[in-house]
C-alpha cells in the first residue's frame, strides 16, 4: 500500500463545500453510534442498512447528498471503535477500554470507489456527488499518472491547518533491492539522542518542539488574549487559531520527515536491525524488525 496526498487548490466557496462534505460524514458516524448504542446484537451490516435509511429521511436531506459509499466508510469508522472497544474488553485490557464517543471535530471524509473523477493527466479531481464541489488541482510532487484508476482504492479528504488535502490509498506492491552483507545492528530509542546502537554511535535527537517552545508559547498567549468568554469569536481570534494549527503541523512535519529518513538510512545500511521492545524492557528481550 502507498499513500500519496496532495493539496487541493479551489475557491473559498468549494471549501465550505468540503466542510459541509466532513460535517456529512460526522453526522453519519454519530447517527450510527447512537443507533449501537440504542440497540442490543448491533452488526456491522446493520450499520451499512443505517446509512440507506438515513439518505432516505426527509430530516435529514444533507446526508442524501453525500456518496453511497462515503457514507457506509463513515459507518465502518464507528464500526472499527466499536471493535477495538470490545477487543480492550475481551483482553481485560488495563484502565479504559476506549468506549466509542461522539465525534465534534471530524477532519476527513473517505471516498472509495466512486463519488468522485480524476483527470486524464491525474492533476485535477471533481466530486460528482450531490454536493456537487466541483473541479480541484492536485499539487504535489508524486505523479499519479503512473497509478490506474482501479489502483487506488480509497480517496480521504482531509481538513487541516494549511489548507485541504486529497490522500491516495493506491494499491501497489513496493520492492526494494538490497545486497546482503552480513551487517547487523541493535539500536535503543531514548530521550537525548534519537537512538543508540549496538556499536556505540548516537543519533542525535533535533527536539524540534524544544526549539519551537518560544514561538507556541506566544502565539498561545496570543490566542488566549483574543479569545471572548461566552461571546462568539471575533475574525481575530480565528487569524490567532490558524497561526497556532500551522507552527503545530510544521512541527509534526520536520519530526515525521527526520524518523523518516533516519529510519531509511538505518535499514538501508544493514540486513537485520533489532530494537528494544519497550513493554518487555524490564523483561530484557529483544524484538526483530
Amino acid at each position: 500500500m502507498l499513500v500519496i496526498e496532495a493539496k487541493l487548490k479551489g475557491s473559498q466557496n468549494q471549501y465550505k463545500v468540503l466542510d459541509e462534505m466532513i460535517l456529512t460524514g460526522q453526522f453519519i458516524r454519530n447517527s450510527c453510534l447512537r443507533y449501537w448504542m440504542d440497540n442490543k446484537n448491533v452488526k456491522r451490516n446493520d450499520l451499512q442498512k443505517l446509512c440507506a435509511v438515513l439518505a432516505k429521511d426527509k430530516n435529514f436531506p444533507w446526508a442524501k447528498k453525500l456518496n453511497s459509499q462515503a457514507r457506509q466508510a463513515s459507518a465502518d469508522r464507528t464500526w472499527q471503535s466499536i471493535q477495538r472497544f470490545y477487543r480492550n474488553c475481551r483482553l481485560n485490557k488495563p484502565g479504559k477500554k476506549g468506549y466509542p464517543k461522539f465525534k465534534k471535530f471530524t477532519r476527513s471524509v473517505e471516498y472509495k470507489n466512486t463519488g468522485y473523477k480524476l483527470s486524464t493527466d491525474r492533476k485535477k479531481i471533481e466530486f460528482i456527488d450531490g454536493f456537487k464541489a466541483g473541479v480541484f488541482e492536485l499539487w504535489t510532487t508524486r505523479d499519479l499518472v503512473w497509478y490506474s484508476q482501479q489502483q487506488i482504492s480509497r480517496v480521504r479528504v482531509v481538513r487541516k491547518a494549511d489548507g485541504y488535502y486529497c490522500q491516495f490509498l493506491v494499491n501497489v506492491e513496493r520492492k526494494e533491492t538490497h545486497n546482503f552483507e552480513g551487517n547487523t545492528v541493535g539500536i535503543d530509542l531514548g530521550l537525548n539522542a534519537f537512538y543508540t546502537d549496538s556499536n556505540g554511535n548516537a543519533v542525535k535527537n533535533p527536539k524540534y518542539l524544544r526549539k519551537s517552545e518560544k514561538r507556541l508559547n506566544k502565539l498561545q498567549r496570543r490566542l488566549s488574549r483574543r479569545h471572548q468568554l461566552g461571546k462568539p469569536q471575533s475574525n481575530n481570534y480565528h487569524k490567532a487559531r490558524k497561526q497556532l494549527g500551522k507552527q503545530h503541523l510544521k512541527i509534526s512535519r520536520q519530526r515525521k520527515d527526520y524518523a523518516v529518513k533516519t529510519a531509511m538510512a538505518l535499514i538501508q545500511s544493514h540486513d537485520l536491525v533489532v530494537y528494544v521492545d519497550a513493554e518487555r524492557r524490564a523483561e530484557g528481550r529483544f524484538k526483530d524488525c
